[in-house]
């Protein structure tokens, strides 16, 4: 399981062990023992030292004790869960298993791999090597060398260049494509690997910003006039400062599109 996917797990965990601690401190004091006594129980109220005789009359108590008993087992069990998270935690200090963290270390590995990542059909594969005209707009944000050999503009956008790439999946980055007559360069043109089909994925990293949430829209908007509907031919992932991109989501989106198994 992922290290993002397992601290959002804990915090989880943690989040309900506490709204149980805080419920458990309004029931009363004591634990509920049912003895059987021939054919039928008796309710008994324990403080660890004796026990004390619950009357059928007063059956609400043994119901809230039985109710503290139960929410106590579930307190435990949440605890025993987040201990196993914290013991795998301690071990794993990634995001990355550590096949895929030799594709992100720049290496000399890299190189000797990516004949092993080329996409297997040959069609594809002269497709994706083939010159395209790629964007020359802001050269100045290129600065992060993503596992496929491009210069990409942010981590997101390497994240998504190493999955495709290591899936095998041909892609293009920042390919030029018209829409009428207006010249635009997705993220990714990418082709399915089994039916060749062309998909492309725009990643939008600063959605917590209005202006370009504006021209996001504007973008989308462009896109689907010109048959390229968001969900269907156009892949759309979203981040702001506080949610950043996750691999999972990354995964999915393979698995969804592209008949990968993760």
């Amino acid at each position: 399981m992922r290290h993002d996917k397992l601290q959002r797990e804990k915090q989880e965990l943690e989040r309900k062990i506490d709204l149980l601690e805080k419920r458990l401190k309004t029931f009363p004091e004591g634990k509920l023992i049912c003895a059987k006594n021939g054919g039928y129980y008796k309710w008994y109220r324990s403080d660890g030292k004796t026990n004390s005789y619950i009357p059928k009359k007063n059956r609400q108590l043994a119901e809230q004790l039985a109710v503290k008993k139960y929410l106590t087992l579930l307190e435990d069990d949440l605890k025993q869960e987040r201990k196993a998270i914290n013991s795998i935690l301690k071990f794993q200090k990634s995001d990355f298993g550590q096949a895929e963290q030799l594709l992100t270390e720049p290496s000399e590995y890299q190189k000797l791999l990516s004949s092993f990542f080329k996409p297997i059909s040959r069609e594809l594969l002269d497709w994706q090597n083939s010159p395209f005209t790629q964007s020359k707009e802001y050269p100045e944000q290129l600065t992060i060398k993503a596992c496929s050999g491009n210069i990409v503009r942010s981590k997101s956008e390497a994240l998504i260049d190493m999955f495709l790439f290591k899936n095998k999946i041909p892609f293009r980055y920042e390919c030029e494509l018209y829409l009428g007559n207006q010249i635009v360069y997705p993220d990714f043109t990418i082709r399915h690997p089994k039916t060749g089909k062309v998909y492309y994925w725009e990643h939008f990293g600063k959605m917590d910003d209005k202006a370009y949430v504006k021209k996001t829209c504007k973008k989308l908007y462009d896109y689907s006039t010109h048959g390229i509907i968001p969900s269907v031919q156009l892949i759309t992932t979203y981040e702001t400062k506080e949610n950043p991109l996750s691999i999972e989501t990354v995964e999915e989106i393979l698995e969804h599109y592209f008949d990968v198994v993760i």
